[in-house]
Parts: C-alpha cells; structure tokens; sequence
C-alpha cells in the first residue's frame, strides 16, 4: 500500500465537546474509525495499516483524550502518511450542561485528576491551551447543531470532495411487493411495456436492446424530466438535513424491463453527483 496514500485523521479536545458525534460523522463520511484506543496499542495498529493491502486502511480516524493527544500527535507526525488534526472545544458552562443531562463520567474524574466535575473540566481545559495553539483545524461546537457540525467537517475532510450523501436505486416488480427500506416509491407502470413485444420479452432493461425502448419514448423522456426536477431538489434538502443514505425504489409490474431501465439511468445520471448504488431485486 502507498503509505502516501494513507489518511489519518487523528481527533482530540475538550471532553464533552463532540468527540463521539465527530467519530460518527467521519464514519458516516467513509473513514475507518477507532475511538479511544490506548496509545500502547498505536504502533502495533500503525504497523498493520503500513503492511495492509485493504482499501478500508486507507481513510483512518483516530480519537483520545488530550491527555494522550501529545504522544499520539508525535508518533503520528513522524510516520509517512497524510495526517490531519482535528481540536475541538466548547465552552465551559456548555460542557458542564452536557455531561449533567448525559449523566456521564468526566475523564479527569475517572482518572482521580480532579474531584469535581467543574475541577475536571477547569484541569483539562490547562491542557487544552497548551495545544489548541498548533497548525489543526480547530473547531467550537458550542453552538452547533449536528447538522451544522456535519457540514463543517465535510467541507474540511471530505474524501472525494463530493457530498456525505449517498443514494440506492433499487427496481422492483409490484407483483413480489414493494422494498421495505424505501423512502421513496415510484410506479412506472404507466411506461410503454416491452413484455408485450415478443422479441423484447426474454430481454431485460440491462440489454441495450430493451433499454432504449424504454428510455426513448416521448412518456418516459417526459417521466424522466419531472423526476430528475424533484429528486435535484429532494436530495440536495434531505442532504441539508443531515440524511446520509436515502433509497429510492422504482417499481413496474414484474421488475424486469421498465424499473430497471429507468434505475440504470439514475444510477448514471446521480452517480455524477453522489455515491450511488443500484440493486434490481426481481431480475431474473
């Protein structure tokens, strides 16, 4: 593997400011992610990456403490890999009103630093300024959304420089039942019917043949038209929303000539724009 290639993204700061929802974003945006692992186990892990062959090492989120950010940072630094670091912080008063409602235990109070919630979050907040200083994208989550959060993350770390958004096409055949996972159902039923052509029957909407009969008539091109100006408009919306996968079924009587068609020309169409997926469940 090109170790060149390799990208990691280690993230720290404040306890209570985001560390689990920015691990959970990150996944969501294709990284590998490893939350809070002890930094003994670090150069056997970066070892692992170094030597693997799997495409899944080669976006790496790491996440710790900040009382072990500075031995990570080191170690990290001084590897052959594309690195970046990821600070956040909220204010004071937000953080003590996050860990009263989640009810959870401080890190400076599981370790016996400090005695007091409020003594916790003043101690590690002395560390905290000793870093926040460095060359890392810094980040204040004291009043943003997780939508918000999102955004700000996609736009610093996005992989491919395409949106955190990805869509299934899925065509189906009404006869066997509609998808489950749909969230999103169109009826092309009302399209022209190559089954009802004998020498397109035994074809399917993968063959060229099928394809274009579907696809270049005038009630499919008008068809394509309104769905392509309400899908533009659907996903960009469910995308500002913080939606990460949306599916979307496309159905015709037995799922094999028309709802194919008409998929394997969105999938096309969005794949420009989106990491997109297709699935043609009844073809035979």
């Amino acid at each position: 593997m090109n170790h060149t290639h390799i990208r990691i993204i280690l993230v720290s700061g404040m306890s209570g400011a985001g560390k689990t929802t920015t691990m959970g974003i990150l996944e969501d945006m294709g990284y590998r992610c490893v939350d809070q692992l002890p930094y003994t186990l670090l150069p056997a892990m970066m070892d692992l990456v170094r030597d693997s062959k799997d495409p899944r090492f080669l976006n790496l989120a790491l996440s710790t403490y900040l009382s072990d950010f500075e031995a990570f940072h080191t170690y990290l630094a001084g590897l052959n890999f594309d690195l970046s670091v990821v600070l956040l912080d909220a204010g004071n008063a937000e953080i003590l009103k996050r860990y009263k409602s989640s009810r959870r235990m401080h890190p400076m109070l599981l370790s016996n630093a400090a005695t007091t919630l409020e003594e916790g979050i003043v101690a590690e907040r002395e560390i905290f300024n000793t870093i926040k200083d460095q060359s890392v994208t810094n980040l204040d989550t004291s009043f943003l959304t997780a939508i918000e959060l999102k955004q700000k993350l996609n736009k610093v770390l996005s992989i491919d420089n395409r949106p955190t958004f990805s869509i299934s096409f899925i065509s189906f055949g009404y006869k066997n039942g509609v998808p489950l996972d749909a969230d999103l159902l169109f009826d092309v039923r009302f399209l022209p019917n190559p089954y009802w052509d004998e020498t397109l029957r035994s074809y399917n909407g993968n063959d060229e043949i099928v394809y274009d009969f579907v696809m270049l008539k005038e009630e499919t091109k008008v068809f394509i038209q309104k769905l392509e100006d309400f899908l533009d408009y659907a996903f960009k919306e469910y995308m500002n929303e913080g939606k990460n996968h949306f599916t979307v079924g496309i159905g015709c009587t037995g799922g094999q000539h028309r709802s194919v068609s008409v998929v394997n020309y969105l999938y096309e169409r969005y794949g420009q724009l989106y990491q997109v997926y297709k699935d043609h469940r009844d073809l035979e």
